[in-house]
Order: structure tokens, then sequence, then C-alpha cells
């Protein structure tokens, strides 16, 4: 139950995270429809991603693991699905520039929104759990 319970705060605290990174992502009743997206995307993460992950082992297999981020796409997608007011349209990102390092303006629509969407939260998520270990 503990093990849930993180999952479904961080998982929010994730989404809230990328919600201010990136734009797309739309919250129709605000603060409820973010803990119900995260609930969902807890829930969709614990039950139904190891059976996508299992229908694209091959694909998975061919690219060394880089296909992850399209089964947590799907987990986004069905999260969108289940929760009428979470809504992804499209991702922006503003850029980042330092002295160090330069990253562009990035815009993607449809299919490619879940995907960045995905890549972003699992970096942010990875890190966490990284941090609690």
């Amino acid at each position: 139950m503990r093990r849930i319970l993180r999952h479904l705060v961080i998982d929010t605290f994730c989404l809230y995270l990328v919600s201010a990174v990136a734009s797309g992502i739309s919250f129709g009743n605000g603060f409820t429809t973010l803990i119900l997206a995260g609930i969902a995307i807890t829930c969709v993460s614990l039950f139904a991603k190891p059976v996508i992950n299992i229908l694209l082992l091959p694909i998975n297999l061919i690219t060394f693991g880089l296909f992850r981020w399209v089964a947590s796409s799907f987990v986004i997608y069905i999260t969108s699905l289940l929760i009428p007011a979470f809504k992804i349209s499209y991702f922006h990102f503003s850029g980042f520039s330092s002295k160090w390092i330069d990253i562009p303006v990035l815009n993607f629509e449809g299919f490619l929104a879940y995907v960045a969407f995905s890549f972003l939260f699992s970096i942010i998520s990875s890190f966490i759990y990284w941090l609690i270990k």
C-alpha cells in the first residue's frame, strides 16, 4: 500500500512539473483534475503498462529499450481517455539557454506530443525516484 501511495504522490507531482515546464497539457477543473489524472496514471502504470510492454517487447528489443517512451505515451493517452478534463493538445517547450547548454524551442502535435510529454515525465520521475533511493 505504501508503494502505491508513493507512486501516486510522485506521479502527481511529476505531472504538475511537466505541465509547468512545457505547455500543452490542460486540466479542465484545475487541481481536482490534476489529482484524478495522477490517480489514473498510477493505476494505468501499475496495471496496463506491463501488458503494453509485453506487446511492444519485440520492437523494444530491436531498439535496445528506446521504445519504452512509446509505452509511456500509451499510458498518458489512456489516462486522457479516462479523465475527460485532462487533455494534451500540443507540446511546446520554450527552450533553454545557458553558458554550457542550449536546448532549442520544440513544438509537437498529435502522437508526438504524447511521446514528448512521456519523455519529459519519465526523466523527471526517474530523477525523483533516484533522489528517494
